[in-house]
């Protein structure tokens, strides 16, 4: 709906001003044109803010005889403050659109850990033991890392809106399915395509956040994002917690999942705009030919698109080339271990309390609430690191240069996110007996969830930021490798805890997670030099 009432709007500025016979045509020309038979370009210039196109048919066309009929006009914004752009929605508009964009993130994060709330359910009806019943959840990560690889191309062809609306919908097809399936198998596969349409917002946020938000409102918009599209996973068993011990079914659990994903829907077809800037200037010129008759008016979408097929052969191969790059080899090693961590908790849980405290499924399932509320402490760094990040630009545009360092994105790392994480563990760990309050393992669990979100922010935006036009790419790898590995170790969770007991899982956690603590620091101090050599990432001069 707000995709067809964009549409409407820019075709009505274009009518407008094309039907206005005072205007004065030499402002009006194109600032930029290039000629695809020019001996000194074999295609048009790059688009340039600002050089937007809004020309009257008939004296365009007498202005422009002496032109080659080869020649194309790129048609931009209009200016700084064209309405148009994403950049200059109202606040409510960006606000809204990013809250949407989260609520998608919520409602495919919970569905990927609301089978984990009820699996003594599910097992039983399907007469298997709940380490083959975790392959529901497992088969969800690993089709969410599949379905991330092939999201990002397809939105930067068919716009962000489409994208989203149509994933959802057979995201929601594939959950029905699954609360239908009638036996392990189908349940497991069926939950394998419901996370591979799920993925969508795992790679595209991203995008949508960097087509609303300059580089300083990133640094509140993305927690924003970050606490609403990170915390799915956690609410998931919450939303479902006495599904399973009072209706003593697994597939109102489904119904649930379906039940999100349908709200979602609709807010997208009615709420969500396009965000996509170069979409947007393609309608833009269709509607400029369609007045003007001249179909040298051309996006720069269309001047320079290539084929979906090469797109996909780029999208497909370009995050494993970048495999070797030092930066996004450790921070996807830093996030996989931290799923690795949050999607074990999913089994680890009843390890932890229901079999020390004798609390009952459905109760443990409500205390993922203290991950979830540790989550949302990071919201008290936002202005902090605001102001960090506005003094960072001063010193940068004094320097001659436009753009921050993307080692200032890093605060929330070093604001004890990073050491938060190994300190909870032990402290959940080694506090989780009968004889010690239930609140000692819940307050470390707020702790860790403090933790994971600000180590979630601080490694998307540096790789965001670090890697521009390589971005895509970049958090496409991060989110294959993380998924397929905590894919995996779900379905490992259930003997690791049972063997090792939680004291020593979580133990052994710690360690694991404590070799990572100064990832960030490391970044911030020489990061620039990491940069430098590095083939893809960009350095700031």
């Amino acid at each position: 709906m707000q995709s067809y009432l964009q549409m409407r709007r820019i075709r009505q500025s274009v009518t407008e001003i094309c039907s206005d016979s005072e205007k004065n045509i030499a402002s009006q020309l194109p600032s930029q044109h290039a000629s695809s038979n020019s001996s000194t370009s074999s295609s048009p210039p790059p688009l340039e803010t600002g050089a937007g196109i809004l020309s009257c048919a008939s004296r365009l066309e007498k202005e422009s005889a002496d032109d080659s009929a080869d020649d194309v006009f790129i048609v931009g914004w209009d200016g700084p403050d064209d309405p148009s752009n994403p950049r200059n929605f109202s606040l409510t508009i960006k606000l809204g659109t990013t809250l949407i964009v989260a609520m998608i993130a919520f409602v495919v994060g919970a569905a990927s850990a609301t089978d984990s709330a009820v699996l003594k359910q599910s097992s039983e009806e399907f007469h298997v033991s709940e380490v083959v019943g975790s392959l529901s959840t497992g088969a969800y990560l690993i089709g969410y890392a599949f379905g991330a690889v092939l999201a990002a191309p397809f939105s930067e062809t068919l716009g962000r809106n489409l994208i989203y609306g149509s994933t959802m919908f057979l995201f929601m097809c594939f959950i029905m399915g699954s609360a239908l399936a009638p036996n392990i198998g189908g349940q497991i596969v069926l939950r394998f395509f419901s996370g591979f349409f799920g993925s969508t917002p795992l790679v595209c946020a991203g995008g949508s956040i960097a087509d609303l938000w300059d580089q300083m409102d990133k640094t509140y918009a993305f927690p924003l994002y970050g606490v609403t599209g990170f915390g799915g996973p956690v609410m998931g068993p919450v939303i479902v917690s006495y599904i399973g011990p009072e209706l003593n079914t697994w597939r109102w659990a489904e119904w649930m999942n379906l039940f999100m994903a349908t709200l979602a829907l609709i807010i997208i077809l009615a709420f969500m705009p396009e965000t996509f800037g170069p979409l947007i200037l393609k309608w833009k010129a269709k509607d400029i030919r369609k007045v003007t008759g001249d179909s040298r008016y051309k996006a720069e979408l269309e001047v320079t698109h290539k084929k979906f097929s090469t797109r996909m052969k780029v999208a497909l191969t370009r995050p494993f080339v970048m495999a070797t790059e030092p930066i996004i080899i450790l921070m996807a090693l830093y996030m996989t271990v931290i799923y690795i961590i949050l999607f074990t908790f999913l089994d680890g849980f009843t390890y932890i309390f229901d079999n020390v405290y004798h609390i009952g499924q459905g109760l443990t399932n409500v205390c993922f609430l203290g991950l979830f509320i540790g989550m949302l402490l990071p919201s008290i760094l936002i202005y902090p690191v605001y102001k960090i990040t506005a003094k960072d630009l001063v010193k940068v545009q004094a320097e001659g240069r436009r753009d921050l360092d993307p080692e200032v994105r890093l605060w929330f790392g070093m604001m004890g996110g990073s050491v938060s994480i190994p300190v909870a563990l032990l402290w959940m760990g080694w506090t989780d007996y009968a004889s010690i309050s239930i609140w000692s393992p819940l307050i470390a669990s707020a702790l860790f969830g403090y933790g994971v979100l600000c180590i979630f922010i601080t490694v998307y935006m540096y790789v965001i930021d670090s890697y521009e036009i390589y971005a895509a790419s970049a958090l496409t790898l991060v989110t294959f490798m993380r998924y397929c590995v905590a894919g995996g170790m779900t379905v490992a969770g259930i003997p690791f805890y049972k063997n090792m007991g939680p004291h020593w899982t979580l133990t052994i956690l710690a360690c694991i997670s404590s070799l990572l603590v100064p990832l960030p620091y490391v970044f911030y101090f020489w990061g620039k030099k990491i940069r430098a050599f590095s083939k893809h990432a960009a350095v700031k001069v």
